[in-house]
């Protein structure tokens, strides 16, 4: 779903300028689930507005107003409107992961081998 801005007067962003946009939303997720906040592709290319995380994570516990971390990155200075679709949301379950420590680790084909060595090539 599209997240807007929820903000009394339009703010102009400076190139390069980080702010945190308000929405107006309060939610309570499940737990068990998160609210996953990604930027708009529209947005990014047009005026060079993106959230700086991405994914951004809104969990189960949290109770405050979803505020959106955007910055322009655009060589011009650029204006968020009330009610300007800037992010998009998508709810996801997940697992909750119970850590145990070990000494070592099972061996994979793939190893210790980091960025570029997934193997995988989609053509």
């Amino acid at each position: 779903m599209d997240i807007c801005a929820f903000i009394p007067e339009p703010i102009i962003l400076k190139p390069l300028e980080r702010r945190l946009i308000p929405t107006g939303l309060f939610i309570a997720l499940p737990e068990g689930f998160e609210a996953q906040l990604r930027p708009r592709s529209g947005m990014a290319i047009k005026q060079g507005i993106t959230l700086i995380n991405t994914p951004g994570t809104i969990d189960s516990d949290y109770r405050g107003e979803l505020k959106l971390p955007v910055i322009n990155l655009s060589s011009e200075p650029q204006t968020i409107e009330d009610g300007a679709r800037i992010a998009q949301m998508v709810i996801a379950r997940h697992e909750v992961v119970n850590w145990r420590p070990v000494e070592t680790l099972a061996e994979t084909e793939r190893g210790t081998g980091g960025f570029g060595h997934t193997g995988t090539t989609v053509k």
